[in-house]
């Protein structure tokens, strides 16, 4: 039987730890400290693409990822054809929500998985339409005050205060969370790596 393969994951967030250890992966966390804004792309999936490839490879050039395989992934939220990616302060967040209401917008989330054992790597953008509720000046206040839309691309998540204002998605929801497992899966499969061979 060969020895379990190593993962990391190339993130410092919470949420998509969360979603590999629900899927029964045990990555280890060695965040990137990639500069984001030293990237610029033609359009918003392929900066979170270009994003996502960054700072996977960063992360796997490092002695201690030696052997892993090595995940990392950026998400932006596609509106008007713009890239937003985490906003600035609580007058951007705010702004941000006022003109999102009442709209559909794209969140777009590159992923990267690199072999640093066989030296490749595959990657890919997932896409998910977000259909965003109508909440109030008071709402959005309320929700801005809290904190929680300043950490996360878009100014919102899924799986936390602003769920309230989500319509609904098209889509995969753990790539609105921060990272899509059934392209995850079919990037590993073109590496040659079965999901299951990965669980703890």
């Amino acid at each position: 039987m060969t020895a379990q393969r190593r993962l990391v994951l190339a993130s410092a967030s919470p949420a998509r730890l969360g979603l590999l250890r629900q899927a029964g992966l045990t990555p280890e966390v060695i965040v990137s400290g990639f500069d984001e804004s030293r990237i610029t792309a033609p359009t918003p999936a392929e900066l979170a693409l270009a994003l996502a490839e960054a700072k996977a490879s960063l992360v796997a050039a490092r002695p201690e990822a030696s052997g892993a395989l090595v995940i990392g992934c950026d998400s932006v939220l596609e509106l008007d054809g713009h890239a937003l990616g985490k906003p600035a302060d609580a007058e951007e967040a705010t702004a941000r929500w006022k003109s999102m209401r009442g709209r559909v917008g794209v969140l777009q989330t590159g992923h990267c998985v690199h072999d640093t054992a066989a030296k490749r790597y595959a990657s890919a953008t997932a896409s998910t339409l977000v259909r965003f509720g109508d909440p109030t000046d008071e709402e959005i206040a309320a929700y801005v005050a809290s904190g929680e839309p300043l950490e996360v691309a878009g100014a919102f998540t899924l799986d936390g205060r602003s769920a309230p204002f989500i319509d609904g998605i098209d889509g995969d929801p753990g790539n609105v969370i921060g990272l899509s497992l059934p392209l995850l899966r079919r990037l590993l499969a073109q590496l040659g790596v079965s999901v299951t061979e990965l669980w703890a």
